[in-house]
């Protein structure tokens, strides 16, 4: 059933990724969440440089089927919008694991994130 998940990211049961690049941490979803959704057509996203805490809701992600929100893993400030997504939401369909949504700056990533062996398990 899983497919390939990619070893350099951390994951949530929410299921969610994050790239940690430094104190930057690229927050998407898994290929796991966008075929639960079904096809994306659109996102909203969060205010620039707003203040989130772990557990706020960052975004919303519509699809035929459902909408759902995007639930931060970090405490953080949002420093930058994957703005492909305005035009091109089906990128999160097509490519979940090389289309970021909203990127954080942060000072710590909690320690409660899985690994890719981890959340392979998980969603099995």
């Amino acid at each position: 059933m899983a497919k390939d998940i990619p070893e350099d990211l951390l994951y949530t049961e929410d299921h969610e990724w994050l790239k940690v690049e430094g104190d930057t941490v690229y927050v998407g979803i898994t290929d796991y969440a966008q075929e639960s959704l079904g096809d994306i057509v659109f996102v909203e996203f969060p205010e620039m440089n707003t203040t989130v805490s772990e557990g706020d809701e960052l975004a919303n992600i519509e699809s035929v089927k459902t909408a759902a929100s995007l639930y931060t893993p970090v405490s953080g400030e949002v420093v930058e919008l994957n703005d492909e997504l305005e035009d091109a939401p089906e990128l999160l369909n097509t490519d979940p694991y090389e289309t970021y949504i909203v990127a954080l700056k942060v000072d710590e990533v909690p320690e409660s994130l899985m690994d890719a062996e981890s959340y392979k398990n998980f969603i099995e």
